[in-house]
């Protein structure tokens, strides 16, 4: 693994790596064990799109590690000026020993890692998160003991959440349910990937109860992402119904678990009471971010001099 660009790109084993070490680093971290695995290391952060939880997990992670995260904006870098990405690929390998962006186009993610003699980390692009859906693994074994011959269900749009989950969970023997409107399906890349499996499966479908049933995990994501505000009305009357409620609820397995990548619009695509219920896993997902990010950069930092 040179890069973390997209899921489609890790095989299962890779995938399982990441998630055991980062047991052993969360381990670690409650319980006071050093763990400066990239002490002295340097991850430039490039943020296009607004963040919470990716800027304070990496800048965290990488405190943690040993290291030292730079934050790079798009308005207070030269990127922001019209430089070529390939150009801030190849300066940032000069003084850098990693990169993590959060942008729009995956093809820009691509592009520095392209360019880029370091690792490249995707904190997220409207094609993929990978970061998250690894946090979701870990989360789901650490609730469940195991991912194999489990049951994912997402409902909402086909977005980057979606594709990401899709692949994550196929590539670890779970089968995952899809609902979402038939102008707002997964990208076709996932959707052909799909197609290589018989067992697991992959369901499509705009019925939510359908795509609910005997789910052991249940996902959503905000109706518009990030670049969409202005879709936002037109996006809450295409949704309209595409919500995890107490009705869902009922028709997933009686220990069903609920996860969001967050931040939430109650209200909208979950409601307050699911929220609330099942907010301890929600949260546990959040945290997991951290350590799935430090397990990430020390596969690929760690070599690194």
């Amino acid at each position: 693994m040179k890069h973390l660009l997209k899921l489609l790109d890790l095989s299962e084993e890779e995938i399982i790596k990441i998630l055991d070490l980062a047991d052993q680093l969360k381990y670690n971290q409650k319980n006071a064990i050093s763990h400066e695995y990239l002490k002295g290391k340097t991850l430039a952060m490039i943020f296009e799109k607004n963040s919470t939880r990716t800027r304070v997990s990496f800048e965290t992670g990488i405190y943690q590690l040993g290291g030292q995260g730079i934050f790079l904006s798009g308005s207070d870098s030269q990127l922001g000026r019209g430089e070529p990405i390939r150009d801030t690929a190849r300066v940032l390998s000069r003084y850098c020993h990693g990169i993590m962006i959060r942008t729009f186009e995956q093809e820009k993610v691509e592009e520095l890692a392209a360019y880029s003699s370091i690792p490249v980390i995707n904190g997220l692009t409207d094609f993929a998160h990978p970061c998250q859906v690894l946090a979701d693994l870990m989360t789901i074994r650490e609730r469940m003991s195991r991912l194999a011959g489990l049951k994912v269900c997402y409902i909402g749009d086909g977005n980057n959440m979606a594709n990401s989950i899709i692949v994550g969970a196929m590539k670890c023997g779970m089968d995952v349910s899809i609902a979402c409107p038939p102008k707002h399906l997964p990208d076709k890349r996932v959707l052909d990937f799909a197609k290589k499996f018989r067992n697991p499966k992959l369901l499509i479908t705009e019925d939510k109860f359908e795509a609910a049933k005997d789910a052991d995990v249940l996902f959503t994501d905000v109706w518009a992402s990030m670049g969409m505000e202005e879709e936002s009305e037109k996006r809450k009357k295409t949704f309209e119904g595409y919500q995890i409620n107490s009705e869902v609820m009922a028709v997933a397995k009686p220990h069903a678990i609920v996860q969001h990548c967050l931040p939430a619009h109650r209200g909208e695509e979950i409601t307050e009471e699911v929220f609330e219920a099942h907010a301890g896993e929600i949260f546990d997902e959040a945290e997991n971010r951290l350590h799935v990010q430090k397990a990430v950069m020390v596969l690929l930092m760690g070599n690194n001099q």
